[in-house]
């Protein structure tokens, strides 16, 4: 990954998920606060400006411009956990930034978040997303694949880990407080955390990276 293609992928997550903002409040609003479309929606319109105003010269920095403005930018509780998560990977990606590369830093941003957010598998956060994202990328690398199949692989497992969620009953956060009414409803976070690798996984095939 080079520092054009990290950029393409923070905006293609904008848009994605300011095309899925209603759709992202109103999971929200069945078992949180309602505002995570809103709010994530901001957050990255504040994450292009930052990467505008200081073009960042690796994708490290892409990461850490990021997760910072992120933190500072998103309110409720994902900004910070988007935050960190963005932040560790930058902190951990070294360079040449490979596959293997970025699959150590993502999981390492991952485990960011769990530490944070003190979610595991199965408590229907953007856990139950991120982690399948996280396992798929890192099989992707010791089975030799190419970066395009293994960002599409991460994909689907984020977007399968997020459908997992709805029979789930949630055991962090905000929907936590609703029991067994949080059952039948997707989590917003692991749908979001779908939609950023949805992203990827968008731009990895518009560039044509199919080799690691």
């Amino acid at each position: 990954m080079d520092t054009a293609l990290c950029l393409a992928w923070f905006e293609e997550a904008a848009r994605l998920v300011h095309r899925d903002r209603d759709r992202l409040t109103a999971l929200d609003a069945a078992i949180g606060d309602g505002d995570h479309g809103a709010n994530l929606d901001r957050g990255l319109t504040e994450v292009g400006k930052a990467l505008a105003e200081s073009p960042p010269g690796s994708p490290a920095e892409t990461l850490l411009t990021v997760g910072t403005t992120l933190i500072r930018r998103v309110g409720g509780a994902s900004g910070p956990l988007y935050g960190s998560l963005f932040r560790q990977m930058g902190r951990t990606l070294g360079s040449p930034a490979t596959l293997a590369a970025f699959a150590s830093a993502f999981d390492e941003g991952v485990v960011a978040v769990e530490r944070l957010g003190k979610a595991a598998l199965g408590d229907k956060t953007m856990i139950d997303a991120l982690v399948p994202a996280s396992r798929a990328l890192s099989l992707a690398v010791r089975d030799g694949v190419g970066v395009l199949q293994a960002v599409e692989q991460a994909a689907r497992a984020a977007q399968e880990g997020a459908e997992a969620t709805i029979p789930m009953q949630a055991r962090k956060g905000r929907a936590s407080y609703l029991g067994e009414r949080s059952i039948g409803h997707m989590d917003p976070g692991a749908s979001s955390s779908a939609l950023f690798m949805e992203a990827l996984a968008a731009v990895v095939r518009r560039a044509g990276a199919g080799a690691a």
